[in-house]
């Protein structure tokens, strides 16, 4: 191709990105600065696009009329009207699209427009609704949009807005369905409530742990910024949701056919917030270290409230200066770049981060530094490189412990072990200072050569503890890259390396992964062990993640045959979550009684049993029909196991009654309620319902060896559903095979 005409493509669809007219003329302005015929030439482009864009849609409109509702009186004027109108009408408030009712525009973006609609039936909620712009409907933008509704329904976290529904409309453009996200970007909300610097670590912390779920499930955000990541309250807490996967990329799964043609050559992303290697547009060298850049970027806005390169600088260069200051250009350190600031600018920044202009420099100086610092290596080798890698750091600065991108030095370790025991070595000092007083100079002496003796094997042992901890958690990183590329032998036996001993969310990830590859090959005894030791150090986790890590490992226990150990299992299941108000307490009430259990035990889940019925009013009141339906499976088997067969029958058939099926939830309901009827003497009505249940299971579980999805079902819970539907069958016809 042609130079000349390559670098006109690139301007001409780097400029047709920028919606704001001004923001447009200032890149241009930098761009061509040299070549008067340079922006003559992409301006024409620019309005011949639009034009085309005018044609199409006048065209489209005039093609779809009958040729007798056309009178050939009518000027082309008219048929500009007409056209509009029918466009504008199609997306305006008050359209139903589905199922689907569009109440109000509430965002735009270069190609998508999203409303907030109402949902009608089966269940009524209020939902964002994102559909590609009309007369935008070109094979890049459907492909970019397709690979968002992909990536959305790939991922399951609590910081990743979920994805409801997807289609398209009468006119052939696609939509999908996600939870509406009430909220604020996140560096409004931080600056607004004046959130300190441990508040603001805090909430991205979890903005990393939902980028590294992304990652696991291979998709690459590319575009992370503050208007992509929106804190919600939840219950008076605020929450970070990941937003807007509309440029992501697949690491290794195709999104969709059509991605892989369109993305070529063109700059993808948000200038402030791109990677060197991104605003290349090779295509090369675009990893999930990409994300770990922007992240950089928008940690070091959330501490200075600033990004690294000003914006109206890089904006109003030319394409290859803003390349060359992305490739080259160092950016000063956070803490420098405070001391940059006018008065008036430090004071603001400060008083939105609840501290002393003087001090807000001193906190972000040292540790802080250096992590935000390596996050923004240009080369990206050396940054870090997984976004829990990433958090961990931001972890161990947070508990006065070495972080790993600063310089590991003797002065440095023994600063962390200082402050991290303040309260000990203050003590100490006031201790040998009463007895320098009390016994004397020689005592003194003595006390103090013992004392420095002390400190020091203390300080040996502590350095070959965080040695010990450090090569732990390098082997661990080690494990999780293992598994990202789908090494699950290898990553099993590093595992057995690692002395596990403290909470951690890489760890449990990887155990997470290695177990369920046991699982799925019906290894019960190893995946047994290695879920076992997950519930160890789960523990950093959310309650949304964790509780499903009890519904691993008890089917897990049940399949092996290891009755004793599934004992001990629930025992310790109920000491953990007794008088705890939980969330999903359904998980730990049903996974407690996937056999049966004597009155003492019974009586330990009253608790648990009462806040899933909670659970289920609220649900059912909320219209959750989805969590209502698996609520009421809980409470079926609970009722099952006290010898209440007709309420266990009634919960059962609730849960079938839901409109949104679930194959394994509905296999597992009418096992119980098989085995009610048997009980209450119905045998006629028994049999019939094993034998569904047990269809359900030949037809859509048989022969399913992935890991599931929530909606239609995890493995765990059609593990659940066979283990109830055997012990049916032995209770309703114990001499069948």
């Amino acid at each position: 191709m042609n130079p000349t005409r390559h670098g006109e493509e690139e301007l001409f669809d780097a400029a047709r990105r920028l919606a704001d007219p001004g923001e447009r003329k200032t890149f241009l302005d930098g761009a061509c600065e040299r070549d008067s015929g340079l922006r003559e030439r992409v301006d024409e482009l620019l309005a011949a696009e639009a034009e085309a864009e005018q044609f199409f849609t006048e065209g489209s409109v005039a093609m779809s009329l009958p040729r007798s509702a056309a009178p050939a009186s009518w000027s082309a004027s008219t048929a500009s009207g007409a056209a509009s109108r029918e466009l504008s009408e199609e997306e305006s408030v008050g359209t139903r699209i589905g199922r689907y009712k569009l109440v109000q525009k509430i965002g735009e973006g270069g190609c998508g427009v999203v409303y907030m609609a109402e949902q009608e039936e089966p269940v009524r909620r209020r939902v964002a609704l994102k559909i590609i712009k009309l007369g935008m409907e070109t094979s890049s933008v459907i492909a970019r949009f397709e690979a968002e509704r992909q990536a959305l329904a790939m991922m399951d976290h609590p910081n990743i807005a979920r994805v409801f529904d997807a289609g398209a409309t009468d006119r052939g453009s696609p939509y999908f369905v996600m939870e509406l996200v009430r909220g604020v970007r996140i560096t409004k909300y931080c600056d607004k409530n004046r959130l300190s610097i441990r508040q603001r670590l805090d909430l991205f912390v979890q903005v990393c742990h939902a980028i590294q779920h992304a990652h696991q499930k291979g998709i690459i955000h590319r575009d992370i910024k503050p208007s992509n990541i929106i804190i919600a309250l939840h219950d008076g807490v605020p929450m970070p949701k990941v937003i807007d996967f509309g440029i992501s990329k697949a690491t290794d799964t195709r999104l969709s056919d059509r991605l892989s043609f369109t993305a070529y050559a063109q700059l993808i992303g948000t200038p402030d917030y791109m990677s060197p290697e991104q605003a290349e547009m090779s295509g090369l060298d675009i990893d999930t270290r990409s994300d770990i850049y922007s992240l950089g970027v928008l940690l070091y806005e959330l501490l200075t409230g600033r990004t690294p390169f000003n914006t109206k600088e890089l904006l109003g260069s030319c394409l290859d200066d803003f390349r060359r200051t992305l490739r080259e250009r160092a950016p000063p350190r956070p803490s420098d770049r405070l001391a940059m600031l006018e008065p008036a600018d430090a004071i603001v920044a400060a008083e939105c981060r609840q501290t002393e202009p003087s001090r807000l420099a001193s906190l972000l100086r040292d540790d802080l530094d250096w992590v935000v610092m390596k996050a923004l290596e240009k080369d990206h080798r050396r940054r870090y490189e997984t976004a829990n890698g990433l958090a961990m750091d931001i972890q161990r600065h947070l508990s006065c412990e070495p972080v790993s991108a600063h310089p590991k030095t003797g002065l440095y370790q023994f600063k962390k072990l200082v402050r991290r025991n303040r309260v000990v070595f203050a003590t100490g000092g006031a201790v040998a200072v009463a007895l320098i007083f009390g016994l004397g100079t020689s005592t003194w002496l003595f006390l103090k050569e013992k004392d420095a003796r002390q400190r020091a094997v203390i300080a040996e042992q502590q350095q070959a503890h965080l040695r010990m901890e450090a090569e732990s958690r390098a082997r661990m990183s080690q494990a999780a890259l293992l598994v990202s590329q789908g090494k699950f032998d290898d990553a099993d036996r590093l595992l057995g390396e690692i002395p596990l001993t403290q909470p951690t969310v890489e760890g449990a990830a990887v155990l997470r992964s290695v177990g369920e590859w046991h699982a799925l090959q019906g290894h019960w005894k190893l995946a047994a062990d290695r879920f076992s030791r997950l519930l160890q150090v789960d523990l950093l986790d959310g309650w949304d993640v964790y509780t499903l890590d009890y519904l691993r490992l008890g089917p897990a226990y049940v399949e092996m045959g290891d009755t004793v150990g599934y004992e001990r299992f629930r025992e310790d299941a109920v000491a953990r979550f007794e008088g705890a108000s939980c969330p999903a307490a359904d998980r730990i009430l049903k996974i407690c009684l996937l056999l049966p259990a004597d009155k003492r035990f019974l009586g330990s889940l009253k608790s648990i049993a009462a806040d899933t019925a909670k659970s289920f009013a609220e649900s059912d009141a909320g219209g959750d029909v989805f969590k209502a339906a698996w609520d009421s499976v809980s409470l079926a088997l609970w009722e099952f196991r006290q010898g209440n067969y007709a309420k266990a029958a009634e919960w059962s058939q609730r849960c079938l009654s839901c409109p949104e099926k679930n194959a394994p939830r509905a296999a597992a309901a009418r096992a119980i309620l098989a085995m009610s009827y048997y009980r209450q003497g119905r045998t006629a009505e028994a049999g019939p319902e094993l034998v569904a249940g047990e269809g359900i299971v030949e037809g859509a579980l048989k022969g399913r060896i992935d890991l599931g999805t929530p909606v239609q079902g995890f493995w765990f819970d059609r593990a659940f559903a066979q283990i109830l539907l055997r012990e049916s069958k032995d209770l309703i016809d114990p001499r069948s095979p």
